[in-house]
């Protein structure tokens, strides 16, 4: 696809030279390799500064605090920052720029990310990897349990992790992340399934609703009953993955982004036997997260905004989308999730369990607020409550009470 002369308009002395600031991931690793083809159709000299994520916090606070105009593009992630850029008026509104480039064409984008990618209305980023809830199984653990498919809906999941686990001694039915503020993401999946969210239709805590408490307890049962013996409630993803990865569990629920740690040989003892589903429907139906992880955004104070946005509409469209698709790091463009190239090397089952979650996917895996970090140890309290046997119920209106405070506090 040849690169169409953007919206944005001419900036007229501005640099030919874009600055751009990403972070350390394969998607930039594969940016970089592709560069000389955009130098060379549009004669700009694209210089990067790439960090690792706090590094990039780090720069980013100080820069943009600043009002520093050194940056022109910047990778963000639209839900633990975005808020909080995007208030702060650090990320340029690119109204003009989506609806000018007509062949670079910004209806392609699904619905979640570019809900996750919008404030006040406006689009204020471009969503570059999206992930979704999946469920991973052991294809070897249900056929020897006597089930002949992954379980479709979540007390399909239930019944099928309490017969494993009694099945199989020093095998757990189900794994997942069991931290406080950890879990809160993959946790979002089993409250939207439940018909909850973090927060109601007129910005109130919601995380005491009906629908929240029967998720938090069910959460929270599912691996007390279960999980693995002696569970901690600290774990991430690294820690139920090799769980999951050394063999000592049948289920788990995850992002999909993070699937090659279970189907490579190198890293996964069960390579051979891991199998993926859509997420299971509960009472609402199957309702994961489809979230764009990441997002390139324009510095408000950048002094070359025509050209930061030729790079991004260069960078996400519908050639670098499928190139990068193929490479393993899922994109947020329809069209190139139709095109069977592009995920030529997933593993078939995980297509068509993404192909489910986008379809009715919800576009955050956390609350939407300022302070992010802040909010998912209030929400993520219960979890860990129900996790180790107290009243979720109860847990649950303390949670809902401190996170209306919250709430409130950020609205001032």
């Amino acid at each position: 696809m040849g690169l169409s002369a953007c919206g944005g308009g001419d900036d007229g002395g501005a640099s030919t030279t874009v600055r751009v600031t990403l972070a350390n991931h394969v998607w930039t690793d594969n940016i970089k390799k592709a560069l000389p083809e955009f130098e060379k159709q549009t004669g700009l000299k694209v210089e990067i500064t790439q960090l690792g994520e706090d590094q990039l916090s780090d720069q980013y606070n100080v820069k943009l605090n600043a009002g520093s105009s050194d940056i022109d593009v910047m990778m963000y992630r639209p839900l633990q920052e975005g808020r909080l850029f995007a208030k702060n008026k650090y990320l340029a509104d690119l109204s003009e720029q989506v609806k000018a480039d007509k062949t670079w064409d910004f209806s392609d984008f699904q619905a979640g990310p570019v809900e996750a990618t919008t404030y006040e209305g406006k689009p204020v980023g471009i969503p570059i990897i999206t992930e979704q809830e999946v469920l991973y199984y052991r294809k070897d653990l249900l056929a020897k349990a006597g089930l002949s498919a992954p379980p479709k809906t979540l007390d399909e999941l239930k019944a099928a992790a309490a017969k494993v686990k009694t099945a199989e001694p020093g095998v757990a039915g189900f794994v997942a992340r069991t931290g406080k503020s950890a879990a809160v993401t993959q946790y979002s999946s089993f409250l939207y399934s439940f018909g909850g969210d973090f927060v109601d239709g007129g910005g109130k805590a919601a995380v005491s609703s009906e629908a929240a408490k029967q998720a938090y307890a069910f959460y929270g049962a599912l691996i007390k009953d279960s999980g693995p013996a002696n569970v901690s409630t600290d774990m991430g993803w690294p820690e139920a993955m090799a769980i999951f990865t050394q063999g000592k569990a049948a289920f788990y629920t995850e992002a999909n982004s993070l699937y090659k740690n279970a189907t490579d040989p190198a890293k996964s003892k069960v390579s051979d036997n891991v199998g993926f589903a859509p997420f299971p429907a509960g009472p609402a139906g199957s309702k994961p997260y489809n979230i764009p992880s990441w997002a390139l955004g324009v510095n408000t104070s950048s002094e070359n905004a025509g050209n930061a946005w030729k790079f991004i509409a260069w960078a996400t469209g519908k050639a670098q989308t499928l190139a990068q698709q193929k490479s393993g790091v899922p994109g947020a463009r329809t069209s190139v999730w139709a095109d069977p190239e592009s995920t030529s090397t997933f593993p078939q089952d995980l297509v068509e369990a993404i192909a489910a979650s986008t379809k009715a996917g919800v576009g955050h895996d956390r609350p939407l607020v300022v302070k992010v970090a802040e909010a998912r140890e209030i929400v993520g309290q219960p979890i860990v409550d129900a996790i180790t046997g107290k009243d979720a119920a109860a847990a649950a209106d303390t949670a809902n009470a401190m996170f209306q405070k919250f709430l409130d506090d950020e609205a001032k």
